[in-house]
Formats: C-alpha cells, structure tokens, sequence
C-alpha cells in the first residue's frame, strides 16, 4: 500500500534537506514519490495504478504520496508546479522527476530505468 509522507516523515526516510545541501538518500530501498492533491483529477486517474505498481513491486520499492495542499514546504523544496509529478529515487544516485499523469506501461519503464528495479 502507497504510504502518506508528511515533512517529519520524509525528513525520516526519504531525504532531510535541512541538514544537507547534497541529496543523500535516506531509503533502504528505491522510492516513487508521488506529489498530488485531492482535487487534481489527474491525480486520482494514477491513484489505482500506484496502489497496482506497490502491490507488484511490493518488497523492491516504496511508494509514498505527498498531499502538496498539506505539505507545502515539501512541494516548495522540490519546486512542484504541476501535479501530479513523481520523484523518483534510486538506492543510489540522483532523483529524477516526472511530471503528469503518465501511463502504467511508462511507470514501469521509468522504475526499471530509473530505480534499476526489475518487476
């Protein structure tokens, strides 16, 4: 299941920004973060599909949704303008984001890609 990030828990386990200039991963394993609001249409449209990709990738990847409305100095921090956009972040390396709703068959180019994980 996709997990609810809030600044204290990204803090936590994905990146703390306010201690580091550099991104310093802070996962045990590759992460999607989603950044969306419960509004955006397109953002619901992807909703069951991230639920799909954590049930598929459920012991390789974490999948965490950022509400952007309730967390706006995390959406500051990684300059979201259009939602939904995704980050994408490696065990090791930098992040890439994405942005839209993008198709189930595109996630999973960008997961084997991106976050060298293999379903």
């Amino acid at each position: 299941m996709t997990e609810n990030l809030t600044k204290e828990t990204f803090l936590e386990k994905v990146f703390n920004f306010e201690e580091n200039q550099e991104w310093k991963f802070k996962g045990d394993k590759p992460a999607l973060i989603d950044f969306y609001a419960d509004w955006c249409g397109p953002c619901k449209m992807i909703a069951p599909i991230l639920e799909e990709l954590s049930e598929e990738y459920k012991d390789k990847i974490d999948i965490y949704k950022i509400d952007t409305e309730a967390e706006q100095e995390l959406s500051a921090a990684f300059g979201i303008r259009s939602i939904p956009s995704m980050l994408f972040c490696p065990a090791k390396g930098q992040p890439q984001m994405a942005n839209g709703a993008l198709p189930k068959a595109e996630l999973e180019r960008i997961i084997a890609d991106v976050l060298k994980v293999a379903k």
